[in-house]
């Protein structure tokens, strides 16, 4: 997209929302949304303060300082240069003229600091102009988050690979068990990373297997180092991301559990069902809720899935948000389904995917995740790829 077209996108957008104008501020690129939003080119020495004004109507303003003047020069607008720290007070006054409320990388109260970007003194700053600044959350959303049709189709691909990975993973492990051999949590960790390359996929950090106590720790990482054997009647958690050897690819991410054996134990099936149940009432009320035309907030699906595990009295035991934003990284820049880690109320828009995953981590015992993809179309239809998704512990014959 040209920066023409995304720069009248933005103004729809500002107007939609009532908004003077969007101020993208950047230092020593603290602020990788403005870095993305404003195109800058890599190569660019940004040692210094910039700002750019993107009013609701009307031509930006360029505000940067003298040794780096030209960097903003591939953007359209009037340019303003400071040296002094006066003269960038002058300069921004000057640029914010008329405006009453504009919005930044800011979020009340640290609400969502994915997008808190920008300092506290430089908000201190643009308000001693008699301007209000509000979170730019919700435009940095619809500009960051939402996938092209090419980063659609690419994540259906990967998520085809990750699901065929589970069987792969699963089979592995029951393989090294009947043939009496040793295999370790980072055994499959190869074994998954390994078919990833046959399949083109890449990452930024290597899939995850944990066995039995290590599954209660949501972020636990074998290595060659530290890592568990696996035996039989263990219980196992896989969890794997990846996305295509391709640029601005996006990732797909899933969770799956299995045991191995035949003979499940009752209360590791008794968590799988409320884990279960929780991931799939969230789906539905996200289904229900855009059938009848409603807005849904990310905080409002994390609210039912975490209701769900509540009532079933395993609450405290559920210490993650529901699900995060994916894009380009595996943590993306949308709305994450969260009302516990942080309050996320940002609509959940179309164009945009993100993971359902909730979990109980049972200390030194197990812990069972569920996680899925969710990606919302054009027309607020709800897509789970990579299927068909977990409705059952997988059994692992050994």
């Amino acid at each position: 997209m040209s920066f023409q077209n995304k720069l009248e996108l933005i103004q729809e957008r500002l107007r939609e929302y009532k908004l003077d104008g969007w101020l993208l501020y950047n230092f020593r690129q603290s602020n990788v949304f403005a870095t993305k939003i404003l195109q800058l080119p890599q190569h660019l020495t940004q040692m210094r303060r910039y700002f750019y004004f993107i009013p609701a109507n009307g031509a930006p303003k360029k505000l940067v300082h003298g040794i780096e003047q030209y960097n903003l020069d591939h953007l359209p607008g009037e340019k303003t240069v400071y040296v002094s720290w006066k003269s960038l007070h002058e300069g921004l006054k000057k640029a914010l003229s008329g405006a009453k409320k504009v919005a930044m990388e800011y979020s009340p109260n640290c609400a969502i600091p994915y997008v808190a970007k920008v300092d506290a003194g430089t908000v201190e700053l643009v308000r001693s102009f008699g301007v209000d600044v509000v979170s730019s959350a919700s435009i940095v959303q619809f500009f960051e988050a939402r996938w092209t049709d090419e980063q659609r189709e690419g994540q259906f691909k990967a998520a085809d690979v990750l699901r065929k990975t589970v069987d792969v993973a699963f089979g592995f492990i029951g393989e090294k068990l009947r043939n009496g051999q040793k295999v370790t949590e980072y055994d499959v960790q190869q074994k998954m990373a390994e078919f990833f390359a046959a399949n083109r996929l890449r990452y930024d950090d290597a899939p995850n297997c944990s066995v039995n106590a290590n599954g209660a720790n949501p972020h636990y990482e074998p290595t060659k180092e530290i890592n568990s054997e696996i035996h039989k009647g263990d219980y196992v958690l896989i969890d794997l991301w990846a996305k295509l050897n391709a640029p601005n690819s996006v990732y797909a991410d899933i969770t799956w559990v299995a045991y191995a054996g035949e003979a499940i134990p009752e209360k590791y099936q008794q968590v799988f069902e409320t884990v279960k149940g929780s991931r799939d009432a969230a789906v539905e009320y996200l289904k229900k809720s855009f059938a009848a035309g409603k807005k849904v907030r990310g905080c409002d699906i994390d609210d039912v899935a975490r209701n769900y595990i509540d009532g079933r009295g395993y609450g405290e035991y559920f210490i993650h948000r529901t699900g995060h934003s994916i894009g380009e990284e595996v943590h993306g820049n949308g709305a994450n389904i969260d009302n516990i880690e942080t309050m996320d109320e940002r609509e959940i828009i179309p164009q945009t995917c993100f993971s359902i995953e909730p979990g109980i981590y049972l200390p030194g015992e197990f812990g069972v995740r569920l996680e899925i993809n969710v990606y919302v179309d054009e027309n607020r239809n709800v897509i789970i790829p990579g299927g068909p998704i977990q409705q059952e512990i997988v059994k692992i014959r050994c």
